[in-house]
């Protein structure tokens, strides 16, 4: 009897287990798998909102006056509403729609948009647009078309879009790279301590994008920003409470000036065009090892006569700026 006991008891007392060499070869599988699943949701970024060849419709959601020729236009995303832009920090955006002229025929119009929101927002993209009224400038009788068009736009009407598209890709920590427009010249890969902008009307766009990323987005970092932004009234100037504010939030990292064409009486900031020594006061010097950077927006005749002559003759080279 005390035979069987001792017999029952050592029965009771093994494990039903499988052998040890595949216990361990099993665990080694389910590790691997989970170590390689976590890669790939480690590499594998979300898939972006727009391609960069075929066009996609975006429906307008929400439209917003901005100022007398300002609006705010607000589109949904096609990847639903925790969808990303994925839009690099310093590209834009194309949009197009197709006119309906007088005899029937059809004519494409496109321009290119930066907007003012991008992965800090889920599900939507916003630009702010001047819009162009016919009749207006008598350089351009038929006014903007495509400014115009948008104008137009009911809520849930769509516009084709595809992107990204630019020259200029602004990665992190005050670094950059600059696309060539030609394919055989190399890419310039460039670093900022100081960013020195100028900015005319709705050129604003592009600044405010770079603004964030380097204000925002990288609070630790000690990269500074000096805007320098030009127009022709003082109701002209865009997202001037957003800047403003960005004054107050980024002490030491952020300078303000402003330029009018046509100033109010009581006007603290300055007037007329971008002159030598509105750059020489308001923006970062020329830097011999190219860590100060100007980047310039706005008309072409500002940038190409105002613009460029003044930085070259404060001692700027060709790779110390860039041009949306």
């Amino acid at each position: 009897t005390r035979h069987n006991s001792i017999h029952t008891n050592t029965a009771m007392s093994e494990p039903s287990s499988l052998p040890l060499p595949i216990v361990t070869a099993v665990s080694i599988i389910v590790l691997t798998s989970f170590l390689l699943s976590l890669l790939y949701l480690k590499n594998t970024k979300p898939k972006p909102a727009l391609d960069p060849v075929e066009f996609t419709p975006l429906p307008l959601i929400k439209k917003e006056s901005v100022s007398h020729d300002t609006r705010r236009f607000t589109f949904a995303l096609p990847n639903g509403p925790t969808g990303k832009l994925g839009l690099p920090v310093g590209q834009h955006i194309t949009l197009k729609f197709t006119e309906t002229l007088a005899d029937g025929t059809t004519k494409n119009h496109q321009r290119s948009y930066t907007p003012v929101t991008g992965d800090d927002v889920d599900g939507s993209v916003t630009f702010v647009i001047k819009v162009y009224k016919a009749g207006v400038h008598p350089k351009f009788p038929e006014g903007g078309k495509m400014s115009q068009h948008l104008d137009s736009l009911e809520i849930g009407d769509t516009v084709d879009m595809r992107g990204p598209k630019g020259h200029m890709t602004y990665n992190k920590n005050g670094n950059f790279t600059v696309h060539p427009i030609l394919k055989r010249d190399p890419i310039q890969k460039r670093t900022a301590k100081h960013f020195g902008m100028i900015a005319g009307g709705t050129g604003i766009t592009p600044m405010l994008q770079i603004m964030h990323a380097v204000l925002r987005d990288e609070p630790e970092s000690d990269v500074t920003v000096s805007l320098l932004y030009a127009n022709q009234t003082e109701d002209d100037i865009l997202v001037r409470e957003e800047l403003e504010a960005c004054l107050k939030q980024y002490p030491g990292r952020f300078k303000l000036h402003y330029t009018l064409d046509r100033p109010p009486k009581k006007w603290d900031y300055s007037t007329g065009f971008i002159t030598k020594e509105m750059v020489e006061e308001h923006l970062p010097k020329a830097a011999s090892d190219g860590s100060t950077q100007i980047l310039m927006c706005g008309p072409p005749p500002m940038v190409k006569f105002a613009c460029i002559p003044n930085l070259e003759a404060l001692g700027f080279k060709k790779t110390d700026y860039f041009v949306f």
